[in-house]
């Protein structure tokens, strides 16, 4: 039976799902996302590997990164589903008296000193992991005065933020490798439950895989079976000498900024410096 009045759909016209309308995520158009209710200016928008993603920017130069998700932002108060630009328009150029911009994307604060070191402190897991952290957000890191340090490793994990004594005004943030349902270092992460401390990382074996392919000059990082060491077995199958430092050394220095690096660790990276200097004097 069918209704005069609401056709084949018996719901009423109030009660229907309201279409939602999808909007070309421009540079510079402001947003809000739904769920962390974090606002800014549209940077980018990708594709990666993980589908599409778009960059804001907020009011204090920081940025975060989010999967265009249907229904997951709002525009002026309503929601909106943002979509990837018809076309790809080129980057804006800055005159002479505009602002500069940090390798991690910031806007550069000329002439600006770096600020005695606060207490809190973003840890990672090791050396290449912290250079590579320095080379995009050291500027910004230095302007907030946090000290980024490695650790050769996570298995003492809860030992390591227990002697850090985390505390109010003592935050601390870990970046862990891997970092993925299952692992061991999963496992490791959900034992630190301090509410001062926040554990997050990315999905690669190894940060080397964190810098787009395109970015080293090689198609993709190839896959290296179990039991044979990854950083070894990828220097094979790329052709270059089995030297992991000389290996990293041509890496970092194919990293120029944020452009550079996949979303999954530019989110992450965001996020524990967000955490670690919510609250600082």
């Amino acid at each position: 039976m069918r209704s005069r009045q609401y056709g084949p759909d018996l719901t009423p016209p109030w009660k229907r799902p309201q279409p939602v309308p999808e909007v070309a995520a421009e540079r510079d158009l402001v947003v809000e996302e739904v769920s962390t209710g974090f606002c800014g200016a549209v940077v980018r928008c990708e594709k990666t590997a993980e589908g599409l993603t778009v960059t804001l920017e907020d009011r204090f130069g920081k940025h975060r990164v989010f999967p265009l998700t249907p229904r997951g932002f709002l525009l002026e108060g309503k929601v909106v589903t943002l979509v990837r630009p018809a076309g790809t328009a080129p980057a804006r150029q800055h005159n002479a008296a505009g602002p500069g911009r940090t390798a991690s994307g910031s806007i550069a604060v000329p002439g600006a000193r770096a600020r005695v070191a606060q207490e809190s402190r973003i840890y990672v897991e090791g050396r290449h992991d912290a250079e590579l952290v320095e080379r995009v957000w050291g500027d910004d890191l230095r302007i907030e005065g946090v000290v980024v340090e490695y650790l050769e490793g996570i298995d003492d994990l809860p030992a390591i933020v227990a002697e850090f004594a985390p505390g109010p005004g003592r935050r601390l943030g870990v970046l862990v490798d891997h970092l993925l349902p299952g692992t061991k270092e999963h496992r490791i992460a959900a034992r630190v439950t301090d509410e001062s401390v926040l554990v997050v990382g990315h999905p690669y074996i190894d940060i080397w895989q964190a810098v787009k392919p395109g970015s080293v000059g090689i198609p993709a990082w190839p896959a290296v079976p179990r039991g044979e060491v990854w950083k070894e077995g990828v220097c094979r199958r790329l052709g270059w000498p089995v030297d992991a430092p000389a290996a990293w050394k041509r890496i970092l220095a194919s990293v120029r900024s944020y452009k550079d690096l996949e979303p999954e660790l530019l989110g992450r990276v965001e996020e524990l410096i967000d955490f670690v200097t919510t609250g600082q004097p």
